[in-house]
């Protein structure tokens, strides 16, 4: 093993990268992520594993002076904590027996709350129902004339996966199709066997239930979609059979907002479709710690962050009670 510094940490690139073409990536995102990967470790000037809190707020504070978006300076943040990761797992014996340093990730709870952490839900407030629904219907027309029908059918299976079960980019993309369980509760359920843990805690697995139809999407999709794709163990597949990356499928929303013609204003991200199915199961009367189970919150305290209610959403709850207590009035007089 290399004992300088810099040789050892393009060596541990080489290996992670290694690592991505194993999972199936796509070479355009490999392509991607290790430019953006290069970038942060020259940006941090320091091997890997003796970067500090400090540097990740200067390289970070850096990127807003120079006016860099949110989405931005979260990736970079992002693509070190998985390289970081990646040493912890696979070297961390060796970067402690040759450079004496025991691998801790420099990424705390207080440069993550801020540069890695969702949006904002008391800036940024998730689609409306109504505005959810009208993107779903440009996506389904768009099927109908599409050049491509494969990649048009699995982008709007993909996402009405992620609004309806709540579901993260990464979660998402390794999805299998065994892990759809049609005949399981009365629904059907998504085994979502790579759900993130807390911290450093591995995986942590949840079933999900296929609500408000999408079950019907699903039976569709794997019936009339995926036999157009590789055949492959992977549920929504790139042209390849390759699991599709969390960055793919963001970049394929901002597309389909394009297309769609839309003021900037209302669009949104595949992160704010996650917090929309928070948001408007809670609005339609879901008990919090089912949705808290749904979408694989540690703590309901978690879950209330993704729920932003609509502005009349009191007033709403308000004539929803009397509704019932007149009818139950109303029934009660009418058997007398």
């Amino acid at each position: 093993m290399s004992t300088d510094p810099w040789q050892f940490q393009t060596m541990c690139v080489d290996a992670f990268v290694a690592s991505w073409r194993a999972r199936g990536f796509s070479p355009v995102t490999i392509d991607n992520d290790i430019g953006l990967l290069e970038r942060t470790l020259k940006a941090l000037g320091r091997p890997a594993w003796e970067v500090t809190p400090e540097d990740i707020d200067r390289v970070v504070g850096d990127l807003a002076v120079q006016g860099r978006k949110t989405s931005t300076r979260r990736e970079y943040v992002q693509i070190f904590k998985g390289f970081h990761r990646f040493l912890q797992a696979r070297k961390a014996a060796e970067i402690e027996a040759a450079f004496g340093v025991r691998l801790v990730c420099p990424i705390d709870e207080f440069n993550a709350s801020r540069h890695v952490g969702d949006d904002s839900p008391a800036l940024v407030p998730p689609p409306t129902p109504e505005r959810v629904g009208e993107f779903f219907e440009f996506m389904k027309r768009r099927i109908a004339t599409a050049r491509k029908y494969g990649p048009a059918a699995r982008d709007y299976a993909m996402f009405r996966t992620l609004y309806h079960a709540g579901l993260r980019s990464e979660e998402a993309s390794l999805l299998e199709k065994p892990d759809l369980h049609f005949t399981r509760g009365p629904f059907g359920k998504l085994h979502v066997r790579f759900g993130k843990g807390a911290h450093t805690s591995g995986p942590r697995p949840r079933w999900v239930p296929m609500l408000d139809g999408l079950d019907l999407v699903l039976r569709w999709f794997l019936e009339d979609v995926r036999p157009k794709f590789p055949d492959s163990p992977v549920l929504f597949a790139d042209e390849s059979g390759g699991p599709l990356h969390r960055g793919t499928i963001r970049n394929r929303l901002r597309y389909l907002m394009q297309l769609e013609g839309r003021p900037a204003a209302e669009r949104f991200s595949p992160h704010a479709l996650r917090r929309a199915c928070a948001t408007h199961n809670y609005e339609r009367g879901v008990d919090l710690v089912a949705i808290q189970q749904m979408l694989g919150h540690w703590t309901v305290s978690s879950t209330m962050r993704y729920v932003r209610p609509s502005a009349t959403f009191i007033e709403d709850a308000y004539q929803r009670a009397v509704a019932s207590t007149l009818a139950e009035l109303t029934g009660k007089e009418s058997t007398e």
